[in-house]
Protein backbone atom coordinates (compact mmCIF):
# COMPACT_ATOMS: atom_id res chain seq x y z
CA UNK A 1 0.00 0.00 0.00
CA UNK A 2 2.76 2.39 1.07
CA UNK A 3 4.50 1.90 -2.64
CA UNK A 4 0.87 3.12 -4.50
CA UNK A 5 0.84 6.20 -2.26
CA UNK A 6 4.64 6.84 -2.93
CA UNK A 7 3.68 6.29 -7.03
CA UNK A 8 1.02 8.98 -6.48
CA UNK A 9 2.46 10.98 -5.19
CA UNK A 10 5.32 11.10 -7.92
CA UNK A 11 2.95 11.36 -10.45
CA UNK A 12 1.90 14.64 -8.93
CA UNK A 13 4.76 16.01 -8.61
CA UNK A 14 5.94 14.66 -12.37
CA UNK A 15 2.61 16.72 -13.94
CA UNK A 16 3.74 19.81 -11.47
CA UNK A 17 7.01 19.45 -13.01
CA UNK A 18 6.25 19.22 -16.15
CA UNK A 19 3.91 21.84 -16.27
CA UNK A 20 6.97 24.13 -15.33
CA UNK A 21 9.00 22.70 -17.58
CA UNK A 22 6.52 23.12 -20.45
CA UNK A 23 5.80 27.21 -19.62
CA UNK A 24 9.25 28.31 -18.66
CA UNK A 25 10.96 28.09 -22.09
CA UNK A 26 8.00 30.33 -23.07
CA UNK A 27 8.23 32.68 -20.56
CA UNK A 28 11.49 33.09 -21.83
CA UNK A 29 10.32 33.75 -25.24
CA UNK A 30 7.83 36.00 -24.19
CA UNK A 31 10.80 37.84 -22.03
CA UNK A 32 13.51 37.89 -24.82
CA UNK A 33 10.93 39.12 -27.31
CA UNK A 34 10.18 41.88 -24.83
CA UNK A 35 13.53 42.92 -25.31
CA UNK A 36 12.71 44.54 -28.19
CA UNK A 37 9.87 46.98 -27.79
CA UNK A 38 9.95 50.42 -27.03
CA UNK A 39 10.18 52.20 -23.81
CA UNK A 40 7.94 52.32 -20.63
CA UNK A 41 6.80 49.13 -22.12
CA UNK A 42 9.69 46.99 -22.18
CA UNK A 43 10.88 47.74 -18.45
CA UNK A 44 7.21 47.20 -17.59
CA UNK A 45 7.10 43.12 -19.28
CA UNK A 46 10.33 42.82 -18.26
CA UNK A 47 9.59 43.10 -14.45
CA UNK A 48 6.20 41.25 -14.77
CA UNK A 49 7.80 38.28 -16.78
CA UNK A 50 10.57 37.85 -14.93
CA UNK A 51 8.53 37.92 -11.43
CA UNK A 52 6.62 35.69 -13.51
CA UNK A 53 9.39 33.44 -14.37
CA UNK A 54 10.97 33.87 -11.25
CA UNK A 55 7.92 32.18 -8.85
CA UNK A 56 7.57 29.71 -11.03
CA UNK A 57 10.78 28.44 -11.24
CA UNK A 58 11.89 28.68 -7.57
CA UNK A 59 7.66 27.74 -6.23
CA UNK A 60 6.82 25.21 -8.45
CA UNK A 61 9.45 23.70 -10.94
CA UNK A 62 12.33 23.17 -8.66
CA UNK A 63 10.51 21.85 -5.54
CA UNK A 64 7.95 19.29 -8.19
CA UNK A 65 12.09 18.49 -9.62
CA UNK A 66 13.52 17.69 -5.94
CA UNK A 67 10.41 15.92 -4.86
CA UNK A 68 9.84 13.86 -7.97
CA UNK A 69 13.15 12.68 -7.70
CA UNK A 70 12.72 11.92 -3.78
CA UNK A 71 9.55 9.97 -4.93
CA UNK A 72 11.27 7.99 -7.84
CA UNK A 73 13.99 6.96 -5.67
CA UNK A 74 11.45 6.04 -3.05
CA UNK A 75 10.01 3.69 -5.73
CA UNK A 76 12.65 2.62 -6.68
CA UNK A 77 14.09 1.36 -2.96
CA UNK A 78 10.86 0.19 -2.42
CA UNK A 79 10.79 -2.42 -5.47
CA UNK A 80 14.26 -3.03 -6.47
CA UNK A 81 13.55 -5.57 -8.61
CA UNK A 82 12.61 -2.77 -11.16
CA UNK A 83 16.24 -1.91 -11.83
CA UNK A 84 16.26 -5.49 -12.92
CA UNK A 85 14.44 -4.67 -16.10
CA UNK A 86 16.10 -3.37 -19.19
CA UNK A 87 12.89 -0.57 -19.93
CA UNK A 88 13.52 0.50 -16.35
CA UNK A 89 17.63 1.57 -17.22
CA UNK A 90 16.50 3.52 -20.64
CA UNK A 91 13.72 5.42 -18.89
CA UNK A 92 16.12 6.36 -16.03
CA UNK A 93 18.45 7.16 -18.50
CA UNK A 94 15.92 9.74 -20.14
CA UNK A 95 15.15 11.30 -16.68
CA UNK A 96 18.89 11.94 -15.79
CA UNK A 97 18.85 13.76 -19.57
CA UNK A 98 15.60 15.67 -18.68
CA UNK A 99 17.37 16.79 -15.04
CA UNK A 100 19.72 18.17 -17.56
CA UNK A 101 17.31 20.07 -19.51
CA UNK A 102 15.94 21.38 -16.15
CA UNK A 103 19.71 22.45 -14.91
CA UNK A 104 20.16 23.95 -18.75
CA UNK A 105 16.47 26.33 -17.95
CA UNK A 106 17.91 27.08 -14.79
CA UNK A 107 21.00 28.70 -16.43
CA UNK A 108 18.98 30.36 -19.12
CA UNK A 109 16.50 31.63 -16.58
CA UNK A 110 19.86 33.26 -14.60
CA UNK A 111 21.24 34.71 -17.99
CA UNK A 112 17.69 36.23 -18.53
CA UNK A 113 17.38 37.63 -14.95
CA UNK A 114 20.73 39.49 -15.58
CA UNK A 115 19.23 40.88 -19.09
CA UNK A 116 21.87 38.81 -21.12
CA UNK A 117 19.93 37.60 -24.28
CA UNK A 118 21.89 34.84 -26.32
CA UNK A 119 19.42 33.45 -28.00
CA UNK A 120 16.78 34.30 -30.64
CA UNK A 121 12.87 33.45 -30.03
CA UNK A 122 12.55 31.13 -32.03
CA UNK A 123 15.76 28.95 -31.29
CA UNK A 124 13.96 29.20 -27.46
CA UNK A 125 10.62 28.19 -29.27
CA UNK A 126 12.07 25.28 -30.32
CA UNK A 127 13.93 24.30 -26.67
CA UNK A 128 10.50 24.67 -25.33
CA UNK A 129 9.51 21.53 -26.89
CA UNK A 130 11.88 19.29 -25.66
CA UNK A 131 9.90 18.84 -22.77
CA UNK A 132 7.35 17.20 -24.84
CA UNK A 133 9.82 15.34 -26.34
CA UNK A 134 10.71 14.23 -23.12
CA UNK A 135 7.66 13.37 -21.62
CA UNK A 136 6.29 11.44 -24.77
CA UNK A 137 9.20 9.31 -25.02
CA UNK A 138 9.07 8.20 -21.00
CA UNK A 139 5.47 7.82 -20.58
CA UNK A 140 5.77 5.08 -23.85
CA UNK A 141 8.57 3.63 -22.45
CA UNK A 142 6.75 3.25 -18.55
CA UNK A 143 3.37 2.32 -20.68
CA UNK A 144 4.37 -0.06 -23.18
CA UNK A 145 8.01 -1.47 -20.99
CA UNK A 146 9.58 -4.38 -23.30
CA UNK A 147 6.65 -4.51 -25.28
CA UNK A 148 7.96 -1.14 -27.10
CA UNK A 149 10.29 -1.93 -30.09
CA UNK A 150 13.11 0.39 -29.93
CA UNK A 151 13.11 1.09 -34.10
CA UNK A 152 9.56 1.84 -33.86
CA UNK A 153 9.59 3.87 -30.69
CA UNK A 154 12.49 5.97 -32.38
CA UNK A 155 10.61 6.12 -35.29
CA UNK A 156 7.61 7.70 -33.81
CA UNK A 157 9.69 10.28 -31.81
CA UNK A 158 11.24 11.62 -35.10
CA UNK A 159 7.66 11.45 -36.43
CA UNK A 160 7.03 14.11 -33.37
CA UNK A 161 9.79 16.28 -33.67
CA UNK A 162 8.88 16.69 -37.47
CA UNK A 163 5.75 17.52 -36.28
CA UNK A 164 6.78 20.09 -33.78
CA UNK A 165 9.43 21.37 -36.03
CA UNK A 166 6.79 21.62 -39.37
CA UNK A 167 4.08 23.18 -36.47
CA UNK A 168 6.77 26.06 -35.32
CA UNK A 169 8.00 27.00 -38.91
CA UNK A 170 4.09 27.24 -39.20
CA UNK A 171 3.50 29.45 -36.76
CA UNK A 172 6.56 31.73 -37.72
CA UNK A 173 5.05 31.92 -41.37
CA UNK A 174 2.10 32.72 -40.27
CA UNK A 175 3.39 35.61 -37.29
CA UNK A 176 5.30 36.88 -40.34
CA UNK A 177 2.27 37.79 -41.93
CA UNK A 178 0.30 39.24 -39.46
Amino acid sequence: MTFLYLKAVHIIFIVTWFAGLFYMPRLFVYIIESHTKPEPERTILLKQLNMMASRLWFAITWPSAIVTLIMGTSLLINQPSFLQQGYMHVKLTLVVLLYGYHFSLHYLFKQLQRGVVKYTSQQLRFWNEVSTLFLIAIVFIIVLKSALSMVWGLAGLLAVIIAITLGIRLYKKYRKNE
